[in-house]
């Protein structure tokens, strides 16, 4: 049996004709492996051309690199009989904090000869075999100094055809381990407080195992020793919890020292270390024996949760997490230093939590701070308990803090921890949204292009509001499939159909405002409040943004309370239409209308004249007068969304979904609860709030779907632009193939489109030609955009770093650079 760790370089290592391609063909994929025949195929066109042979390694140690980097097993068939090819598979290895594994064939000579002369491509003599053999012989005691963390030696053929391979997961890897667990920051001998902390998070400190009444696991950040009174007590409760299977612990780089120390190893005996070892001096030596072997076997960092998870006593970037290597144990033990000292002679350090950007939440200690709070993704739980702070705990997957005090200050800090306090900044980078990018976001993957992001990234840089508050966009919404019933373009029966196709059984129909989006984010307080277009713009300005968010919050009193939360996220449309889109109103649709006012009438007129005398130009004038009647629907169809405004007066907002609120998503609740939400704020302020008329459709029910098709269509004769027709369970709903469903589809009234599509859609000529519409593009868009808003709400709701939101955020306005046509 050939152990193997599920992330190395596997190096094999024979003599031509050894059977080594064989070997990699029968045991791995063929995407594992890298052969250096097939290199210099790549490079020379010739697979044996030994001249090729430098270039051919340097492009497979490039993709050997790539795969490393990736985390994907990779397998190099090569002699590798010379120790500088060797060195280079090692360096690489290396590089990427893998563990290299050599796998040697060591079959006769004379068999190899044999299969040598029965290959038409090999035409070297017989002594160029001899020489491989010999070095094979020289490599076989060399591979383990050379770097090779494991070495199997299979020699003849019976060996290598019964091999098999057993792939070992890495001692860090715990991904099986889901928790829930309860996270610890660096004790310090502080016994007392830790025997409280335990208490306080529920765990039975009577026991010998202080165990969990519901499972729950306690995992240690390390530095359990030194400066605290009782570090002997520490060790020997974490023992036994490890023992027990109840706690599991990283070592800290104090534990570190005091293992060198019980080792014999020369160490300075500073940082606490003395009074750790005159406690340990008044123990048993059997226990002090133990301790030594128990930090020993101690691991860098732990995997946990499915890879959700990382501890390491110092922390640790994405690209250490799940490796094996000395500078990986280097870093989670003591971090990164910038080769400064500060003003108290102590290493400055390098804030790497300030560019991390892993998808997993690193938990760590080692440097103490007043408070423990997540910067990217990352908390560092070392609170300073020995130094008079407080011994902390983060309960996951909850993110709850829970502390307990020092009973006083054991040890006097060298540098105050006042003086800890700077947080570094959750600065985004350029590199987060620039460029083509591949996004998982949970429902879905998408590929934003560079151009979109380009477009994207000049709107977020001139226009946009800060990042941190723009935390979501409302996605585009597709209109629902074409009507064929006579001058229809859009009818509710194949809304209704649409859904009923995707496996939606009840659906509420909302009146469509004609208006401006709107998302509104305001708080109890007033701290981050703002209202933003559908491009993350500042709606009026800070002259009218400022009152109006003081009446959404005054409206909002009772949310708040209901609801506990600090702030609220609102999806909104602001009325008039006119009130923000005033100037696009006047450009792009009074002119029109003006135009065909002036001058179709006057037309009209002549034309009368011209019949007067006597010539026939009654098809002309029927045209004409044609077209006059649809201008005129024209005007009063945007006419309809048209009202003056001064300030904030004749200003309303029409609320339909409550969003998120701190730390929780509401995606997940259905358009009742929704509804019920916005009716409250109409209720509390009727003039600032404009209700959302509804009506609750079964589908299947004909005489629901009916009287919802008259509600649609008397709310479109009076001049309103449609409704909305939303799966009734809420904006996460899924379709029969557990896709995200349609959000929602518009069915736009008849005169309405009109400023859509021009005056004159509605002849049946123009119908026919809009029928063949393609809704295809629209519809994926809208769900691609749809899909990232909720992943970046669900990301909001679990405390993500600003740029795990706003990468997704970023995505739905590039989105909208998509060459969609715009007129739907």
């Amino acid at each position: 049996m050939i152990d193997v760790p599920e992330l190395a370089l596997v190096a094999l290592v024979g003599i031509s004709g050894s059977g080594k391609s064989t070997f990699a063909r029968t045991h791995f994929k063929p995407t594992q492996v890298l052969s250096s025949d097939y290199f210099r195929g790549l490079v020379a066109d010739d697979e044996n051309d030994q001249s090729a042979s430098a270039d051919a390694f340097d492009v497979l140690h490039y993709v050997a690199g790539k795969r490393l980097a990736a985390g994907r097993l990779t397998v190099v068939d090569a002699t590798n009989l010379q120790s500088h090819a060797r060195a280079g598979l090692v360096k690489v290895a290396r590089e990427h904090d893998v563990l290299p594994v050599a796998i040697v064939l060591d079959v006769p000579e004379s068999l190899a000869w044999e299969r040598t002369q029965g290959r038409a491509d090999r035409t070297f003599g017989r002594q160029v075999l001899t020489r491989m053999h010999r070095d094979l012989r020289r490599s076989l005691g060399s591979l383990a100094r050379e770097g090779f963390r494991k070495v199997h030696v299979l020699r003849g053929t019976d060996e290598i055809a019964g091999a098999e391979i057993r792939y070992e997961k890495l001692f860090n890897d715990k991904r099986d381990l889901t928790g829930p667990f309860d996270i610890i920051g660096d004790v310090h001998g502080c016994h007392a407080e830790l025997v409280a902390l335990l208490g306080k998070l529920g765990y039975d400190v009577t026991r010998p195992d202080v165990a969990h009444p519901e499972g729950r696991t306690a995992v240690f950040v390390g530095d359990l020793v030194d400066r605290g009174p009782d570090s002997p007590g520490v060790l020997r409760l974490v023992m036994a919890m490890v023992a027990a299977g109840t706690a599991i612990c990283v070592p800290g780089n104090h534990e570190q020292k005091l293992a060198r120390k019980l080792g014999g190893r020369q160490v300075q005996l500073t940082h606490g270390l003395p009074e750790t070892l005159e406690q340990l001096a008044a123990e048993p030596p059997e226990f002090v024996a133990e301790v030594k072997t128990f930090i020993e076997g101690l691991v860098s960092h732990y995997v946990l949760d499915g890879g959700k998870l990382v501890v390491a006593h110092a922390g640790l970037k994405e690209a250490y997490q799940g490796r094996a290597s000395g500078r990986v144990r280097s870093f989670a033990l003591y971090g990164e230093t910038t080769g400064e000292t500060d003003e108290y002679g102590l290493p400055v350090r390098y804030p790497w939590a300030r560019d991390y950007r892993g998808s997993a939440a690193v938990v760590y200690g080692h440097v103490p701070t007043t408070r423990p709070e997540w910067i990217n993704n990352t908390i560092c739980l070392d609170t300073g308990c020995v130094f008079g702070g407080s011994l902390t705990a983060l309960r996951w997957p909850t993110r709850e803090l829970v502390s307990v005090p020092a009973a006083r200050e054991y040890y006097a800090p060298v540098r105050p921890l006042a003086a800890l306090e700077e947080k570094p900044a959750e600065g985004l980078d350029l590199a987060d949204v620039t460029g083509r990018r591949h996004i998982d976001y949970g429902y879905g993957r998408v590929t934003v292009d560079a151009e979109n992001a380009a477009a994207a990234l000049e709107v977020m840089s001139r226009f946009a509001l800060d990042p941190a508050t723009l935390v979501w966009l409302p996605p585009t919404m597709a209109p629902c499939s074409t009507s064929t019933l006579d001058g229809y373009l859009e009818h509710p029966s194949t809304a209704f159909a649409d859904l009923r196709a995707a496996g939606v059984g009840k659906v509420v129909c909302e009146e469509k405002h004609m208006g401006s989006r709107a998302v509104v984010r305001v708080s109890r307080t007033g701290d981050g409040d703002a209202i933003w277009t559908r491009t993350g713009r500042p709606f009026f300005g800070p002259a009218l943004d400022g009152p109006l968010l003081d009446r959404v919050r005054a409206a909002a009193a009772g949310l708040f309370a209901d609801l506990d939360t600090d702030w609220l996220l609102l999806d909104c449309e602001l009325l008039p239409w006119s009130a923000k889109a005033g100037g696009l109103i006047r450009e792009h649709y009074a002119g029109v209308g003006a135009a065909g006012r002036h001058a179709l009438p006057a037309a009209l007129a002549v034309l009368d004249q011209v019949a007067a005398r006597g010539l026939d130009v009654a098809g002309l004038r029927d045209r004409i007068e044609l077209r006059s009647a649809e201008i005129d629907g024209y005007s009063a169809a945007y006419r309809a969304y048209v009202r003056p405004t001064d300030g904030l007066t004749g200003v309303t907002l029409a609320p339909f979904a409550v969003l998120a609120g701190a730390g929780v998503s509401y995606a997940r609740k259905d358009h009742g609860w929704h509804l019920a939400q916005a009716d409250r704020l109409v209720a509390a302020d009727p003039e600032i709030f404009t209700p959302t008329r509804r009506k609750i459709v079964d589908l299947g029910d004909a005489s629901a779907e009916a009287d919802a098709t008259d509600w649609w269509l008397s709310l479109t004769a009076a001049g309103g632009e449609g409704m909305v027709i939303k799966p009734y369970g809420g904006p996460a709903v899924t379709d029969t193939k557990g896709r995200l469903a349609q959000p929602g589809v518009k069915c736009r009234g008849r005169e309405y489109l009109r400023i859509i599509y021009g005056p004159e859609y509605t002849r049946p000529e123009q119908l026919d030609r809009l029928r063949r519409r393609n809704l295809g593009r629209k519809r994926n868009l809208a769900l691609r955009e749809h899909g990232l808003g909720l992943a970046a709400l669900d990301r909001l709701a679990e405390g993500a770093p600003v740029w795990r939101v706003h990468e997704l955020v970023f995505a739905i306005l590039a989105a909208e650079s998509e060459p969609v046509d715009p007129r739907l």
